[in-house]
């Protein structure tokens, strides 16, 4: 043999052999997964106050699981919705006096600390069957002042007493203040006033009548007061009288 050859064949003899990168990374994954310990997975741990957020079991009284554990909560839901929905049937009471506002004013007082602003209301109130009332109240804002007056009216109302054919028995005249007004029945023509006195009219519930004011009042609150006067002189008519003398008119 040559001395090549035999520093060939010494070479083969001392080169290391070839090994596979991917069988020696699964022996040492095998080797490191035989020597660890065995243990036992740590448990999702809780404070005793707290639960988690899937569980339902304490809310609806079931496991979480069961079916039907929602049950009780969709029905509140719908009778909750209900509720909001307008679940009460039962209808607003139709209020026993109906009101109008004839006059809004601001007043001022003027007081040691400087001027206080006010406002003014008149009110009145009637029930469209022969009773009616006028009122007026302040305060430092128009609802309250609106609210005073209407309780104020409804403290004063009288009873009107009508016919049956829902009109005044007879001609009448009054005078408060500087107010003067006359009312006389008006058959078939409808309610014939203006200014306040429309409105006194109209809330007592009387038809067919006329009324004329005397005098050159502008104001509204003495315009109604002495409406309501008018109304207050009138003499209650029996039936009987009323029947001769419609019988006699038609002779």
């Amino acid at each position: 043999m040559t001395d090549k050859d035999t520093q060939k064949n010494i070479e083969n003899e001392t080169a290391a052999p070839m090994v596979d990168a991917g069988s020696v990374e699964a022996a040492i994954g095998a080797d490191a997964a035989a020597s660890a310990p065995l243990t036992a997975a740590a448990p999702n741990k809780l404070t005793p106050g707290r639960k988690m957020r899937g569980d339902t079991s304490r809310r609806s009284g079931r496991p979480s699981g069961a079916p039907g554990s929602n049950q009780a909560g969709s029905t509140g839901g719908r009778n909750a919705g209900s509720r909001r929905s307008g679940g009460d049937s039962r209808e607003r009471v139709k209020p026993e006096f109906d009101s109008k506002i004839i006059d809004i004013r601001r007043v001022t007082r003027v007081t040691s600390g400087g001027r206080r602003m006010n406002f003014s209301v008149s009110v009145v109130a009637g029930d469209r069957k022969g009773r009616v009332g006028v009122g007026l109240g302040k305060g430092i804002d128009t609802a309250g002042a609106v609210e005073k007056a209407t309780r104020e009216a409804r403290k004063n109302v009288i009873r009107v007493p009508l016919s049956p054919q829902m009109t005044i028995p007879h001609a009448v005249e009054a005078k408060y203040a500087s107010a003067r007004i006359m009312i006389f029945p008006a058959r078939g023509r409808g309610v014939i006033a203006g200014s306040s006195a429309r409105a006194v009219i109209e809330l007592a519930g009387i038809k067919d009548i006329c009324a004329k004011f005397l005098s050159g009042s502008k104001n509204p609150l003495n315009n109604a007061r002495v409406t309501i006067a008018a109304l207050n002189n009138l003499v209650k008519i029996p039936r009987s009288s009323l029947r001769r003398k419609e019988e006699s008119k038609g002779e």
